[in-house]
C-alpha cells in the first residue's frame, strides 16, 4: 500500500523533544458512526513520540478526535498541526490570522464594518480543499468564541457510505473520477451574503479546478471512501451534465444519511482534528446576533488514488 505524506516526513519531525514527558490522558469513543473524545491532554505540552504515536493512530481509527480544553495559542496550534505535515494557506488571505498565515479565521463577527473571518464557512457538505491536486490530509479547528446556542458542525463518515451503497450504484461510479472546483458554489455564496470578497486574478490563478477519483483509497488505513461532495464537486467526467448531476444527487444523499453522521455541540475551548480524506462535513448555523469566532488549520495530504 503506498505510504501517505504523512509517514514519509523526515523523522526529525517527530522527534522526541528532551524535556517531553508522557501525559496520562483517556481515549473515549463517542457514540454514533465516528469520532473519539481526548481528554486530560495539554497540547500546549511537548508531546512524547509515544503519546503523538497513539494519537496519529486513536486519528486514523477513528477519523475524528476532539481535544477538550485546548488553552493553547496560535503558534501552539500551528505547532501542533504541522507535526502531521506541511500546512496550507487558504486562498482567502482576507481572512488570514494577522501574523499567522497557517491560521483561516471563521467567524460570523463584524467590527468596524467588515468580518473579521469567513462567515458562510461550511454553508454547504464538503472535505476541505478538495479543489487542490492534493487535498487535504486533515483540518483543525479551535474554539476562540461559541455562541449560546447553534453553531454546531456535522460529520459525515464516508467510508460508511461507500460500504453501504446500493450495488447498482457502486456499480455506476466504479472507476469514475469527479470535477472538483473551489469556485462551485462561491457565486452563489456571494449573493446569498456579504462574506465573500471578489477575487483577484491571482487568487483565481490558485484554485483551478481539479479531477479525482469518486472513490478514493485512503493512503494510510486502506479503507475506500466516496469523495465527492455538494461544496467543492461540479460534474462527473464522461457522463453528459444531467446524467452527471442525477448520479451525484444520489450519493450526496446517500452521504448524508443520519446513520452516517456525528454532530458535534462545541464546548468552550475544544480543538477538533478531522480527516478530510475519511470525511465530509457541514456547518449547522448561527443566529446572527450570536458571535462565534473558531481558528483553522489544514494539512496537506496526498493525491487520491
Amino acid at each position: 500500500m503506498p505510504q501517505s505524506n504523512a509517514l514519509l516526513r523526515d523523522v526529525d519531525a517527530h522527534a522526541e523533544p528532551q524535556a517531553a514527558q508522557p501525559q496520562a490522558f483517556e481515549l473515549r469513543p463517542l457514540p454514533g458512526p465516528l469520532g473519539a473524545e481526548i481528554i486530560g491532554l495539554d497540547l500546549s505540552r511537548e508531546l512524547t513520540r509515544e503519546d503523538f504515536s497513539r494519537i496519529h493512530q486513536a486519528h486514523l481509527d477513528h477519523h475524528l478526535l476532539v481535544f477538550r480544553d485546548q488553552r493553547i495559542t496560535p503558534r501552539q496550534h500551528i505547532d501542533f498541526s504541522r507535526r502531521f505535515g506541511p500546512l496550507m494557506i487558504h486562498v482567502l488571505h482576507q481572512f488570514h490570522l494577522p501574523g499567522h498565515p497557517e491560521i483561516l479565521t471563521v467567524s460570523n463577527i463584524i467590527e468596524n464594518g467588515k468580518p473579521v473571518g469567513l462567515g458562510d464557512a461550511g454553508k454547504y457538505w464538503h472535505s476541505d480543499i478538495s479543489y487542490k491536486a492534493l487535498p487535504s490530509l486533515g483540518s483543525l479547528l479551535h474554539a476562540q468564541e461559541l455562541p449560546s446556542e447553534g453553531g454546531d458542525t456535522l460529520f459525515a463518515n464516508m467510508h460508511l457510505a461507500y460500504d453501504t451503497l446500493p450495488e447498482a450504484l457502486r456499480n455506476a461510479i466504479e472507476g469514475r473520477r469527479a470535477v472538483h472546483s473551489y469556485l462551485a458554489k462561491y457565486g452563489q455564496l456571494q449573493k446569498e451574503g456579504n462574506w465573500r470578497p471578489n477575487l483577484s486574478a491571482q487568487q483565481v490563478a490558485q484554485v483551478q479546478e481539479v479531477s479525482h477519483p469518486v472513490v478514493r483509497t485512503h493512503p494510510e488505513n486502506g479503507r475506500r471512501a466516496l469523495f465527492v461532495s455538494e461544496g467543492f464537486t461540479t460534474r462527473i467526467e464522461g457522463l453528459p451534465q444531467d446524467e452527471s448531476d442525477a448520479l451525484l444527487a444520489e450519493l450526496y444523499a446517500h452521504s448524508v444519511r443520519p446513520e452516517h453522521v456525528y454532530r458535534h455541540h462545541w464546548r468552550e475551548h475544544d480543538l477538533v482534528f478531522w480527516d478530510n480524506r475519511s470525511l465530509i462535513h457541514l456547518a449547522g448555523g448561527t443566529p446572527d446576533h450570536l458571535r462565534r469566532k473558531l481558528y483553522r488549520t489544514t494539512i496537506e495530504g496526498d493525491a487520491p488514488f
